[in-house]
């Protein structure tokens, strides 16, 4: 949607109208309007305003003290305005349109701009959305300003929504913690992320939910290795290493049939007149008549045998682009454009510094879309955009932290999607949409856990799809980047899949040396093409979908005669496996290209005449966590550090990112700000700690030393003095702790001592002794003038994982993968307790603020808190999903923050027993209803018991991830209903997120 800018001004200028309305004058009309009943405001404003200036006039004395002296509410002078105000967005598409829809994205960023600081303007909008509980009139409107305000990320924690009613929109991320829902109703709303722990929800009518964890499609049992949409996107195919082929209904997610091969599948291809479907399996390749589900033929072949990774036909069939490299890196980076006609080289484009993956031209042809890295790490994940005509590079995409395996343009072109990973490791398996124009990231799509294998767009762009190792087929909303559905059942790994032209068959190739194919309407086995004695890597429809192509591990290229299903010919000539097979536009010739995994062999391009199969060119030339994080000294500004090598810097009231630094080229250990916040400093395994400007986000300073990984980094109190901890347990690796002079990025001094890696440093609070723990099992004291050590601790039993130093200085605690945490006097040495309740490696400690607690994070994916005077646990903090790496008090000690393997960052309300907040009216005479005496409190999840006091529910915050689920720990729930758009009940999900519901409770007491 193209909107004018006057069009944002129209709705600002509405909505700045409400400035001039006393802001205790809304809460009394709400007030006014439930205590009369009324369901017209309009009416009620117009025709008892007698009635309603009484009403302001009986509340002023009760007003008085939160207006300032001076003002009064001037009733007729509210009434004026807020009618004329009323009237306006009633009349405005606000009203009317779901301004949650991509359509208004840009519009509402520009809005967001002009109101974002206004909180007269954010309390109209919380008018708004009160109002809907009132007056159906303006549900669209309240609907909208309830988007708005979690786009904003409006703290919207602990407060009453009772009755409200909200309809067509997205409600996305939004932090609902402690709020009261009750008598709610929803109608096509999107809850997906929100934050409902603690939440009140009775007698809720929430019906055609949208919630995106929910959309996943169970069939496949192994690695889903490609998936393909038909020309109509009514349907998806998915091939996969269990065997199977399977059809999807995309708009139901239901399956409509499934196709059962000999061993693994690849890849799938459909004929272009949609009759036949070629699939390879073993030594065959079948065809399949997909209106019968027959074999139509089976066909046999003969054998074939380095390499070059990816070619690719521009649209207009004039010129061939390939790309080299191997799938451990080595070989040849470049990307090579040739001239079909002639087979000399037009170009070749450098720049990619690992193995190009795969190239794809736009489908105007006028740019080259490239990705690759190797399997092991370490290499260039970037996505390159070349300019075909001048060979240039346009843009540089980063963004993705391991090997990018696939990427497609959308039919229009304007957007790229990548996907992929290392097959080493499992960090990055995220898929990413590209602004192709101006090269920005648009979105990133997390669901799959495994390598991404390939990406494909539906005819009409607006749907992407997903195959990966992790045997699944994702559907994802190009628009909202939302998980549409999920497809499961295959067994094993697909390597190839091709739509007809005319999208009614699928063929699949795989490695278990067969072709299939399917009928997509019906799901049936067409037919089965056999001959290749080796994986088939390859499959490709000719233009005209009377030929299919396939290339093998067997060294060999065999063109299929659809028709017939007899092999038409067979390509030798490579003598090494051959990678990838592409027909040219017209169909006249064919491209291949080979090589081996390892590069080398034959890593050529070949161009072959299909009507002859005779070889006409040859061509040559070819040879993922968060582990740190850190409050800045105000407590306003999170830094987190990761596995992907960056650095971020988070809003802690809203969480919004506002910053991002990179420079390290290997994981970030460790980060730190320095005591005046001003600068920032990062350990990485890239051997260098680096320091950062906080406003600017630019590098100041490199500091070079270690020759090893540097786990842990420390400012001094009085920040001139940064500590720096080193060592990977590799034998003669650097086990030392560096002193650093921040001023000019000298080394002050080099403390060596320790015998294994050193994972951590502290200062102690005046600055003189530093404190290091190491996977050596001891403590080290030394003195920071003279570099000496003092003492060393010794009673951990394995690695020294985190130490830190109590705010008086008096006492260090130690956290080690015995999992106990032993308490220290600095002065003696000696060993004043231990701290035994994790069940596994403690990762992180920290005291708060005042000393009286200590924090601990742990790899049992749970964080404690401790009475530092008693040595007891006083809470448990549930809700990450994986190793809790890093936590850190803020400096006003009321917030706990925590970063995890799962990739998410929680801010938690570290004040114990926090009480729900109760609703007004029949609701306390409800719950009395559930007096549940505490010997009984196991009845409740979460250690919920009577008066809703909670003691060990997940009281997180804030949320900061790329892909937020529903979370509802905690949450009371009575009767009411919760329909997800597809009809399913969602109480079961609810349940599994730790919800209460109060009638089971009441049921079990009986």
């Amino acid at each position: 949607m193209h909107y004018k800018k006057e069009q944002v001004e129209v709705l600002y200028e509405v909505l700045s109208l409400s400035i001039e309305v006393d802001e205790e004058f809304l809460h009394i009309l709400i007030n006014t309007l439930k205590k009369e009943r009324t369901q017209d405001c309009q009416k009620f404003l117009s025709q008892d305003q007698n009635k309603f200036l009484l009403e302001i006039e009986s509340q002023k004395v009760e007003t008085q003290s939160l207006l300032e002296k001076e003002q009064t509410l001037n009733g007729e002078k509210n009434i004026k305005i807020i009618t004329g105000v009323l009237k306006k967005v009633r009349d405005h598409d606000f009203n009317t349109q779901n301004y949650s829809m991509d359509d208004y994205e840009e519009f509402k960023k520009d809005l967001i701009t002009k109101i974002s600081l206004n909180k007269k303007i954010i309390e109209f909008l919380k008018f708004l959305v009160h109002l809907t509980a009132l007056d159906e009139t303006y549900i669209q409107c309240g609907s909208n300003s309830l988007n708005l305000l979690v786009q904003m990320k409006v703290d919207l924690r602990e407060q009453s929504f009772e009755n409200i009613r909200i309809r067509n929109t997205s409600l996305v991320g939004g932090n609902f913690v402690r709020c009261i829902f009750n008598g709610s109703e929803f109608d096509n709303v999107d809850i997906s992320g929100m934050n409902l722990n603690q939440a009140q929800l009775f007698n809720c009518k929430w019906k055609n939910i949208k919630i995106h964890e929910l959309n996943k499609l169970d069939g496949h049992s192994r690695n889903v290795n490609s998936v393909c949409f038909s020309p109509d996107g009514k349907s998806l195919a998915t091939c996969s290493d269990d065997s199977l082929i399977i059809l999807w209904d995309v708009r139901t997610g239901q399956e409509k049939g499934r196709i059962r091969g000999i061993g693994e599948i690849k890849s799938v291809c459909f004929s272009p007149n949609n009759t036949t479907l070629a699939f390879s399996s073993r030594e065959f390749v079948y065809l399949m008549n997909l209106k019968t589900g027959k074999q139509k033929f089976k066909l046999g072949l003969e054998g074939q045998t380095k390499k070059v990774m990816s070619i690719n036909f521009s649209p207009d069939g004039t010129t061939l682009a390939s790309s080299g490299g191997s799938e451990y890196g080595g070989g040849d980076y470049s990307i090579r454009l040739w001239d079909v006609k002639t087979g000399q080289q037009k170009a070749k484009l450098d720049g990619h510094s690992d193995t190009v993956r795969s190239v794809i031209f736009s489908p105007d042809g006028t740019t080259l879309a490239s990705c690759g890295g190797s399997e092991y790490g370490g290499g260039d994940y970037s996505i390159r955009l070349w300019d075909v005509k001048t060979g240039c590079q346009k843009a540089k995409l980063d963004g993705h932290q391991q090997a990018v395996r696939a990427v497609n343009f959308s039919p229009d072109g304007n957007t790229l999607a990548s996907g992929g990973k290392s097959s080493i490791g499992e960090r990055d398996c995220s898929i990413r949409l590209w602004d192709v124009k101006t090269g920005k990231q648009k979105d990133k799509l997390d669901g799959h856990y495994q390598v991404v294998t390939s990406v494909n767009f539906s005819p009409d762009g607006t749907t992407l799809a997903s195959g990966s190792y992790d045997k699944a087929i994702h559907l994802w909303d190009v628009k909202t980047g939302q998980l549409k559905a999920k497809l499961d059942g295959h067994q094993y790994q697909v390597n190839s899949i091709c739509y007809s032209p005319d999208g009614t068959i699928l063929a699949s190739g795989s490695n278990d040396k067969s072709i299939r194919l399917w009928d997509v309407k019906t799901g049936q086995f067409k037919a089965k093409l056999q001959g290749h004695s080796n994986f088939v890597n390859s499959i490709c429809y000719s233009p005209d979908g009377t030929t299919l192509a396939s290339n093998s591990g067997d060294k060999s290229i065999r063109l299929w005669d659809v028709k017939t299903l007899q092999q038409r010919a067979k390509l030798n000539g490579h003598y090494d496996t051959v990678r990838s097979v592409k027909f040219s536009p017209d169909g006249t010739t064919l491209a291949s290209g080979g090589g081996f995994n390892y590069g080398g062999g034959d890593c050529s391009i070949r161009i072959w005449d299909v009507h002859t199969g005779n070889q006409t060119a040859i061509l040559y030339g070819h040879e993922y966590q968060v582990n740190s994080i850190c409050y800045s000294p105000d407590g306003t500004t999170l830094a987190s550090g990761s596995d992907d090598n960056s650095i971020y810097l988070w809003d802690v009231k809203t969480g919004k990112q506002k910053a991002q630094l990179q420079g390290h080229v290997f994981q970030v250990n460790s980060i730190c700000y320095s005591p005046d916040g001003t600068m920032l400093a990062s350990g990485s395994n890239d051997k260098s700690i680096r320091l950062w400007d906080v406003k600017t986000g630019c590098q100041k300073a490199k500091l070079d030393g270690h020759s090893d990984w540097v786990n842990s980094i420390c400012y001094s109190p009085d920040g001139t003095t940064l500590a720096s901890a080193s060592g990977s347990n590799q034998k003669g690796g650097d086990f030392s702790i560096r002193l650093w002079d921040v001023k000019t990025g000298q080394q002050k001094a080099k403390l060596d001592g320790h015998k294994q890696a050193v994972t951590s440093v502290n200062f102690s609070p005046d600055g003189t002794t530093l404190a290091s723990g190491s996977s050596d099992n001891s403590i080290r004291l030394w003195d920071v003038k003279t570099g000496q050590q003092k003492a060393k601790l010794d009673g951990h039993s394995n690695d020294v994982r985190t130490i830190c130093d109590s705010p008086d200085g008096t006492t260090l605690a130690s956290g080690s993968a015995d999992n106990s945490i032993r308490l220290w006097d600095v002065k003696t040495g000696q060993q004043k307790a231990k701290l035994d309740g994790h069940s596994h490696y403690i990762n992180s400690i920290c005291y708060s603020p005042d000393g009286t607690t200590l924090a601990s994070g742990s790899s049992d994916q749970s964080i404690r808190l401790w009475d530092v005077k008693t040595g007891q646990q006083i809470d448990k903090l549930d809700g990450h999903s994986s190793t809790v790496c890093s936590i850190n008090f803020s400096p006003d000690g009321n917030t706990l923050a925590s970063g995890s393997d799962d990739n998410s960052i929680r801010l938690w309300n570290v004040q114990i027993s926090k009480e729900i907040l109760q609703s007004d009216g029949s609701y306390k005479d409800l719950l009395a209803q559930f007096n549940i005496p505490l010997q009984n409190s196991s009845l409740l999840p979460n250690g919920i018991y009577y008066k809703l006091t909670l003691v060990n529910p997940d009281c997180t915050i804030l949320r900061i991830c790329q892909n937020p689920l529903l979370e509802a720990s905690g949450t009371l729930i009575l009767q009411g209903q919760f329909i997800n758009h597809q009809g399913k009940d969602l109480q079961p999900l609810f349940k599994s997120k730790g919800s209460c519901f109060l009638e089971d409770l009441k049921q079990k007491q009986i």
